[in-house]
């Protein structure tokens, strides 16, 4: 059972407003940890703010782009008053998707900076704060993605491999000082922003895990790193780290290809 005994008081949830992040926020405020929820959308960031505060927390929210240069200092402007022991970083997505050779290097670097300068950014931060306390907790939000090259999503795929390997490097540094590190592992979740990719979660077999679930999954785990794979998906990633490099993409990407209609 997570609770603030074990981390601290608070817990800043970075993509806190839908989806994955919203039921990380709940299920937090219903371990009577206080809330920091940072969001770029704030339509459903007021709305998750106000659902969750009506569970008897505290909820201070930020309505913030991860790509502003001032975004960490907007953050601490925020938290700097009180013992974050969590956070969740939830906010990686692939904001972009090119084939890499004709594709805009600003776009792509957008990628490169949401899902990895901002998380080693927030990572660095508040992690340097949960040693030196004793005590805490990191949770980064990775996908199956990162286990094997996508068409036209390259870079996020390698991001998300990136951070994969990022987590278990940090879970070595960490844990003698009482810090727990996770990368939570997410395949086909039903997100509204997977719904707004257009995603067919109608395609016979496919395996769809609930953001309520994989989000208890991931608190449930955390003592558990540095990486654990959520809603079933262990065999599917141990087909993608396969030898047979050539085979493996050439038949992930037909899968791809009926997920997304094309």
């Amino acid at each position: 059972m997570i609770d603030a005994a074990t981390y601290g008081p608070w817990a800043v949830i970075a993509g806190g407003s839908e989806g994955v992040g919203a039921s990380f926020a709940h299920q937090l405020a219903d371990a009577g940890i206080n809330l920091v929820l940072i969001a770029r959308k704030p339509g459903p960031l007021t709305e998750t703010a106000a659902a969750v505060r009506a569970q008897g927390v505290q909820v201070r929210s930020l309505e913030l782009d991860l790509l502003d240069p001032g975004a960490l200092r907007a953050i601490r402007g925020v938290t700097d008053d009180v013992e974050v022991g969590l956070l969740v970083f939830n906010a990686g997505a692939n904001s972009y998707g090119h084939e890499f050779v004709t594709s805009d290097l600003d776009m792509v670097q957008g990628v490169v900076d949401l899902n990895i300068t901002a998380q080693l950014a927030l990572t660095h931060h508040f992690g340097a704060l949960m040693k030196e306390r004793g005590r805490g907790g990191i949770l980064l939000v990775g996908s199956l993605a990162g286990y094997l090259g996508t068409a036209h999503t390259s870079v996020y795929s390698a991001a998300k491999a990136f951070g994969r390997v990022f987590a278990e490097g940090l879970w070595l540094e960490l844990r003698e000082h009482g810090v727990h590190v996770l990368e939570l592992v997410l395949g086909v979740t039903r997100t509204p922003a997977m719904e707004r990719a257009g995603l067919d979660f109608s395609i016979p077999g496919l395996n769809v895990a609930e953001p309520d679930d994989v989000a208890r999954e991931g608190l449930a785990h955390l003592p558990d790193g540095p990486v654990w794979i959520a809603g079933g998906n262990d065999a599917t990633a141990a087909k993608r780290s396969g030898p047979d490099r050539a085979a493996l993409l050439e038949k992930a990407h037909a899968g791809h290809q009926r997920l997304i209609g094309r």
